[in-house]
């Protein structure tokens, strides 16, 4: 099943606190800091391989009630914490469900190889000469 944007965003519970962010003697009485919260378990959005997926890859920001947990006091109002949680979570998820593509494994060219090789008898070289320079001193 694929998921949709829209599916997320009445599926979030938003929790909203006090701030620490910019906003001056503002910041002390209004709760301008939000944390969107949406249960894994309970969406309709994903299919058990993504939802395995994104308990795999998320693991760090998901709670111990299986609610994944993004937070947001960067601007001076609610709605705009909001906006930007949202987004923020949107984008993890997005960034979550992407497979990567397999590392191919490749042999080193002929060329390289003797590149490497001249690189390190060079260097060794001069650490020689630096040995012998130091004896004579």
């Amino acid at each position: 099943m694929i998921w949709s944007k829209n599916i997320v965003e009445s599926e979030v519970n938003y929790r909203t606190t006090r701030s620490s962010g910019p906003g001056g003697q503002n910041v002390n009485k209004t709760e301008t800091k939000v944390d969107v919260l949406r249960r894994l378990e309970d969406s309709k959005a994903f299919g058990d391989k993504q939802l395995e997926q994104l308990k795999l890859n998320l693991s760090n920001r998901i709670n111990s009630s299986n609610e994944l947990t993004v937070s947001s006091s960067e601007a001076r109002s609610q709605l705009r914490n909001k906006q930007i949680a949202l987004k923020k979570l949107l984008d993890l998820i997005e960034k979550a469900l992407a497979v990567s593509k397999p590392r191919k494994k490749y042999k080193p060219s002929r060329a390289s190889i003797r590149r490497r090789l001249e690189g390190k008898t060079k260097r060794s070289e001069t650490k020689t000469q630096r040995r012998w320079n130091l004896g004579r001193d």
